[in-house]
């Protein structure tokens, strides 16, 4: 349930375990918040990967660099062809042509991803 009033709005989306649950695009674990909350400057999303599993993609923006927050776990991320390892704690700013993608380690890998709107 989201709570919208004139200068705030709430919702509790439950555990990040039910996380894959949720669907974006046929991909399961990824929850963009800012439709429900009325976010007008970012947008941002809520992401789980089960350990061992990866984005299935790599990609880029054009316009918008984008700020990753490892919230639990652990695993690897790619920016360019270079990979470092990750976990709980991690903060990763990809500029806009990076080309980007992660994978969870031997732990579900738990993490937030905030960019602009303009390109949301």
């Amino acid at each position: 349930m989201t709570i919208k009033k004139t200068n705030y709005s709430a919702e509790h989306t439950g555990p990040f375990e039910t996380l894959l649950q949720r669907d974006f695009m046929g991909f399961h674990g990824k929850y963009f918040i800012g439709k429900e909350l009325g976010l007008t400057g970012c947008e941002v999303s809520l992401n789980r990967l089960p350990a061992g599993k990866g984005i299935p993609f790599v990609h880029a923006h054009q316009k918008n660099e984008e700020l990753y927050i490892v919230l639990r776990g652990n695993g690897i991320f790619f920016v360019d062809g270079e990979e470092f390892p990750i976990q709980e704690g991690s903060l990763i700013r990809v500029a806009p042509a990076g080309e980007r993608a992660f994978k969870a380690g031997s732990e579900d890998l738990s993490s937030s991803v905030s960019r602009p709107r303009q390109e949301a």
